[in-house]
């Protein structure tokens, strides 16, 4: 599963360098995840985006999952 960025994204663009994957670009003035692409970091713990985010607009795999099953 992949990561989200949600509509809280500001456009900053701090994310789209720190991806290992790559999976994330610029669309709009917002960012975006490719979730074809994203393997929401599992090798290393977790997205990076994350802690990098300064509007928490990237949301995991995980917490996804979370909301929808409550």
């Amino acid at each position: 599963m992949a990561s989200t960025i949600t509509d809280d994204c500001i456009g900053c663009g701090n994310c789209e360098p720190e991806c290992p994957c790559g999976a994330i670009s610029e669309a709009d003035e917002v960012y975006v995840v490719d979730p074809e692409v994203c393997g929401d970091c599992v090798a290393i713990g977790g997205c990076v985006g994350v802690e990098i985010c300064p509007t928490d607009a990237i949301v995991p795999a995980m917490a996804v999952v979370v909301a929808v099953a409550i």
